[in-house]
């Protein structure tokens, strides 16, 4: 076992294809917007995306370092085993890339982007029997695309695999109940900007719910809000926008994830 936690990394730009070095940026810059956005859960959980224009090989953050100490030259390369294929000195957290490794190897492009998080607002939710229930803006954008999944303990068995993937169904979030949200997407800009509108409903149903007496939204209004948020949000590049004004954000605070 390695006992140098975070070794001296030089900067892979130049040292790998133009495509992965984006892809690097990209995920050392969600890492950043995630921990800067209080999302973070010490050296633990994982965003993994896969690398462009290669077959089953994927990036994600070295076991041992917070979120605020990933960058783009320090994600390691891994298989869809979470073997490190890549050369990097750092570790995996290869029991917790067991159900990210699940949904990239059996979903293709849909699960591209993968984020797994502990939030204290989406795990409550996750622990509520009801779930995500319809009661505001945001909950709305997510009614009857969401999969639920019991609680089988920590998700380090291969044979879980099969029922995460049978319980998520169609959708691109699955919340894995009394434990938090998987969320995926085709690109990493897109799983952002839904994992930032799935907290936003979680966090406004936690406060609602502590009121007492919420105001469900009806079905049919359901229904309206999400045909007309289906052409708004192509205005955004699916998270396009979100996620690049994110980064100028990080950039300003500290942009040595870029290294």
């Amino acid at each position: 076992m390695a006992t140098q936690l975070k070794p001296t990394m030089t900067s892979l730009e130049g040292q790998v294809s133009p495509e992965e070095w984006q892809a690097r940026l990209d995920l050392a810059a969600c890492y950043r917007i995630f921990d800067h956005l209080g999302w973070s859960e010490s050296i633990y959980n994982h965003i993994s995306v896969k690398v462009p224009g290669e077959k089953d090989t994927f990036l994600i953050n070295p076991f041992g370092l917070l979120y605020s100490e990933v960058t783009a030259s320090n994600l390691v390369k891994i298989d869809v085993e979470g073997n490190n294929v890549g050369g990097s000195p750092y570790m995996v957290n290869k029991a917790g890339f067991t159900q990210h490794g699940y949904f990239h190897k059996h979903l293709g492009g849909r699960a591209d982007a993968i984020c797994h998080v502990h939030t204290t607002a989406t795990m409550a939710v996750a622990s509520h029997k009801d779930g995500l229930l319809p009661l505001n803006f945001y909950a709305c954008n997510f009614q009857g695309q969401i999969g639920y999944h019991d609680f089988e303990g920590i998700t380090v068995r291969p044979e879980e695999g099969e029922r995460l993937v049978r319980n998520l169904g169609n959708h691109s979030i699955l919340m894995l109940r009394n434990h938090g949200p998987v969320v995926m997407d085709r690109t990493i800009q897109g799983m952002f900007v839904k994992m930032w509108a799935l907290q936003r409903a979680c966090e406004i149903q936690v406060a609602t719910l502590s009121m007492g007496d919420p105001v469900m939204v009806p079905q049919s209004v359901v229904d309206v809000h999400q045909r007309d948020l289906s052409v708004m949000s192509g205005q955004g590049g699916a998270g396009m926008f979100d996620f690049e004004a994110w980064k100028r954000r990080i950039d300003k605070i500290d942009d040595s994830w870029r290294q």
